[in-house]
């Protein structure tokens, strides 16, 4: 018999992920003392064993339990399978150690144009030749998005690492990219885009009346009766006048754009430069004043993630949250037609433990140490979730 320690440290898996596939009765300790330690017998190091296999080769926690709990389940059979997709991913690893190898030879920087991105490069060309009116709007001309595939190419090492992070492959993130440009995601941002600019260039006269009766004095207060009745006529006005803010989720497209003055570096340099420093912030808490509580869910839900920094990310209350975020926008997703990637929450994780701007930007909106804490919750829910 084993304690649990002891299977931590024979096998790699941390005591906690050992507690929690005791949790949801993958692998169950074989008996336990009498001061309730968790024991484990041969029989149960052979199903771990299996386990590390399944998951060696990402197959989600909901499926191994259920191929090692059938009744049909050929011990044998199963290590034979594995076996065969081990020595393919084996062989795709010796491929990197060759290149790494190469590099510390002094043969060149460490490179992922081994890995063939041809087929992503053809998905941007086919979608400038099937749509080139989409690109001109998006991009002002054919010439300018040939320079954006140009500096697609000059990045090639970078995207291909991303990709191989989020998507597990050069191929699936070619497909997801082929994708989400034809997803409606595109038309929103062109939407927020063609918004932006009416509001800068003040094509739209009521609008350009009402920022700058908003913005005449920064003084008073954002919450008083006449500026919460200024951006009343605001919100009343794009909501009537811009497709996107009147759709039927338009309330949540509005609260995104609201959050632009209040949080995103570029849209406060330009409105800025426009009105006068202060304005853009004078702007979004106005506006935000007037939302009140009209958030989003999505947006609820990462307030109720970051209500107590001092609890543990890997908690089952915190856990149940990223749950219902994962949920949510996996809907949102699926609404608008976008893949994210089947790592998605892996890779986004260390986009908020380690990117400079989204902790940034998190921590100014939630709180110090708010992106770290959501990184960290992120980073557990999907390690145990296995590319869900």
């Amino acid at each position: 018999m084993r304690t649990v320690k002891q299977v931590s440290d024979l096998t790699g898996i941390s005591v906690r992920m050992l507690h929690y596939y005791d949790k949801i009765g993958l692998l169950k300790p074989t008996k336990f003392t009498e001061a309730g330690y968790r024991l484990y017998d041969y029989k149960a190091l052979e199903t771990l064993q299996q386990i590390l296999f399944f998951k060696e080769l990402d197959v989600p926690l909901k499926e191994v339990k259920e191929i090692v709990d059938s009744p049909l389940f050929d011990k044998i059979q199963a290590l034979e399978n594995q076996k065969k997709l081990l020595i393919i991913k084996r062989n795709r690893l010796n491929d990197l150690i060759k290149l790494i190898d190469k590099t510390l030879k002094g043969e060149g920087t460490m490179s992922f144009k081994e890995f063939d991105m041809s087929e992503y490069f053809n998905v941007l060309e086919e979608f400038k030749q099937e749509h080139e009116d989409k690109v001109i709007r998006i991009y002002g001309s054919v010439d300018k998005y040939n320079e954006f595939i140009e500096k697609c190419k000059s990045k090639e090492d970078e995207i291909a690492k991303i990709a191989i992070k989020q998507y597990g492959s050069i191929e699936k993130y070619a497909k997801s990219v082929k994708k989400n440009l034809n997803s409606d995601i595109i038309n929103i941002a062109e939407q927020y885009d063609e918004f932006k600019k009416d509001c800068l260039e003040d094509k739209h006269p009521k609008l350009k009346e009402l920022y700058k009766k908003l913005v005449s004095d920064l003084t008073k207060d954002p919450s008083s009766t006449e500026l919460q009745q200024i951006a009343k006529e605001i919100s009343d006005t794009v909501k009537k006048d811009y497709e996107i803010f009147k759709m039927d989720n338009g309330d949540d497209h509005w609260y995104y754009m609201v959050q632009n003055y209040l949080l995103n570096p570029n849209w406060i340099k330009e409105v800025d430069k426009k009105y006068g420093n202060g304005t853009c912030k004078f702007i979004g808490e106005t506006l935000k004043n007037y939302l009140k509580d009209k958030q989003p869910k999505l947006e609820r839900l990462y307030e109720n993630l970051t209500a107590d920094l001092s609890k543990d990310p890997a908690s089952k209350e915190i856990q149940q949250i990223v749950e219902e975020i994962s949920d949510a926008t996996k809907r949102n997703n699926e609404f608008y037609k976008v893949d994210e990637g089947e790592n998605h929450w892996g890779y986004t994780s260390q986009l908020y433990l380690s990117n400079s701007i989204w902790i940034k930007v998190t921590d100014k909106k939630y709180g110090s140490g708010a992106s770290k804490f959501i990184g960290e919750a992120l980073k557990f829910y999907s390690e145990i979730n296995f590319r869900r």
